[in-house]
């Protein structure tokens, strides 16, 4: 079954998935596993297995006596900052899903591997790098899971699980939250209903999905919540809003929109970084941009 209709492809980062796939055999996952195993281990992290509603979620942690102290700029002494991954290889072009979601190329990862200073952690999503999901999260029995359903009430559930199980392994009390696009509007969505977020930070993110399956001409996200429902819950909260300036799959416009929901004072800021798209030019300058979302 064809999840995608009134396509409009070629705006489509899914397209340029399909190019590579064309080109190239996509790595298996327990390959696209081991990638993201090595990127860890060359930091001394690791990569654990959470309990959560929905089954195991996959984190990557510092291992215990590794990781630093104090995020920079954060006010307490014991807070972690959570990266949390994009939607990985939902499609395999714009009409076809993946069988499974697991990255090629996890950005969230290296994100958090390029935090400049204090205690950083990776989540992944749900049905992402668990071997054998499908058997171990029935969830994960259907495509839906990564594509309508991605930003689902109980995608969500088991998100604050996994934070809570985050927390407790590295003593932390409080969290920010940085999401890389799909991960945006789950961070969004975590960090509208938590009371421990000292901030929000996205990359890319897709705070508006409606906004933006409307600006892709591509079927709505029919089974998932939406960041830009939940402003009145994230007033308040401080928040950096990352975009590229020649990002086609989640444009300036989609957190502009976003941003626009609040009150006029204070707004989320939206911050543009000129030559970054939609999953390049963000890793080599996050050092200066993760102390640039802090005053």
């Amino acid at each position: 079954m064809h999840w995608m209709i009134r396509l409009q492809p070629w705006r489509s980062l899914w397209l340029a998935v399909f190019a590579l796939s064309a080109c190239t055999s996509i790595p298996q996952q327990a390959e696209r596993v081991s990638t993201a195993d090595a990127l860890a281990a060359q930091h001394d992290w690791q990569r654990v297995s959470l309990s959560t509603g929905l089954g195991p979620m996959v984190a990557y942690l510092p291992r215990l006596g590794t990781s630093a102290g104090l995020a920079t700029g954060a006010p307490l002494a014991h807070a972690v900052t959570v990266y949390i991954e994009g939607d990985g290889l939902a499609w395999l072009d714009a009409e076809t899903p993946s069988d499974d979601p697991t990255p090629l190329n996890p950005l969230a990862l290296r994100l958090a591997l390029a935090q400049p200073g204090g205690q950083a952690a990776y989540l992944a999503r749900p049905c992402q790098f668990v071997m054998q999901a499908s058997q171990q999260m029935p969830f994960c029995t259907h495509p839906q899971a990564w594509t309508s359903h991605r930003f689902a009430a109980e995608v969500i559930a088991a998100n604050h699980q996994a934070l809570d199980q985050i927390k407790a392994r590295l003593g932390a009390d409080r969290i920010t939250l940085v999401g890389y696009s799909g991960g945006g509007a789950v961070a969004a969505l975590l960090a509208a209903e938590r009371h421990d977020v000292l901030r929000l930070i996205t990359v890319a993110g897709n705070l508006d999905h409606a906004a933006w399956t409307d600006l892709h001409r591509i079927s709505p996200l029919s089974g998932s919540l939406n960041p830009a429902d939940r402003t009145e819950q994230l007033e308040g909260l401080p928040q950096v809003h990352w975009v590229g300036a020649q990002d086609d799959n989640v444009p300036e416009s989609v957190a502009q929109g976003f941003a626009q929901r609040f009150r006029a004072s204070p707004r989320p800021e939206v911050r543009v970084v000129p030559q970054a798209t939609h999953a390049t030019g963000w890793v080599t300058q996050w050092g200066s941009l993760y102390a640039r979302s802090w005053p």
